[in-house]
């Protein structure tokens, strides 16, 4: 199997790349975020997947290792293909795939192409509990023909251990206010995580104040 190519860029597609090795050009799908860090003429090091079928052979490159864990992760999921997978690494770093999942945040997945509402419920609840690690050397592995996106490439910091049925009242009291699941669920973990010991009332005033100092990080 290929693990890993390093060579020359001749092509950019709209999904696809192809890297001259040595003389042999190896067709590469990808995500439209690591793509947009490949310039052609230039090497570059790419993770690679290989799948093989009866009727095809096909390459599927990565910036990082943990942009590669996340496709793997993702395709276990029923009805989540290959090329469905890197439509969602297109709009989502994996910093945003644990956010997304952490939140339970259906219309996040909903922005990739070929993800409808069901589907997003069904990758959230299957994924809910599961957590995304590579090797700390692995995850190290930028392109080596650009910078990589930071928040793509940095491995996720563990985050403090919070009350997660507080937290989840939190963020549904914050959406029912009309804030977005994504920003209800950071403001919620944080003054939880902040506050361990207060009633869900003071958690609530709390992280509107949050919303209100735009201090939490997005």
């Amino acid at each position: 199997m290929i693990a890993k190519l390093r060579g020359i860029i001749d092509t950019i597609g709209e999904d696809t790349c192809i890297i001259d090795v040595n003389g042999v050009g190896y067709e590469v799908a990808a995500s439209a975020k690591t793509l947009s860090h490949l310039h052609i003429g230039e090497e570059t090091t790419l993770l690679t997947i290989m799948t093989v079928r009866e009727d095809d052979i096909s390459l599927f490159g990565f910036a990082d290792a943990w942009e590669k864990e996340w496709f793997n992760t993702l395709t276990k999921v029923q009805g989540v293909g290959a090329k469905v997978c890197l439509s969602i690494l297109s709009v989502l770093t994996p910093t945003q795939l644990s956010q997304a999942i952490g939140a339970q945040d259906k219309a996040s997945f909903c922005r990739a192409s070929g993800v409808g509402p069901k589907l997003a419920a069904r990758i959230v609840t299957e994924l809910k509990d599961k957590i995304v690690t590579v090797p700390v050397a692995a995850s190290a592995h930028p392109l080596t023909s650009a910078p990589a996106d930071e928040s793509a490439a940095a491995p996720i910091a563990p985050q403090a251990e919070v009350d997660y049925t507080k937290s989840e009242d939190v963020t549904s009291a914050l959406v029912n206010l009309g804030y977005q699941r994504l920003e209800a669920y950071h403001a919620a973990s944080k003054v939880v995580a902040a506050n361990p010991e207060a009633n869900v009332a003071t958690l609530i005033r709390l992280a509107l104040k949050e919303f209100a100092n735009k201090e939490f990080d997005v």
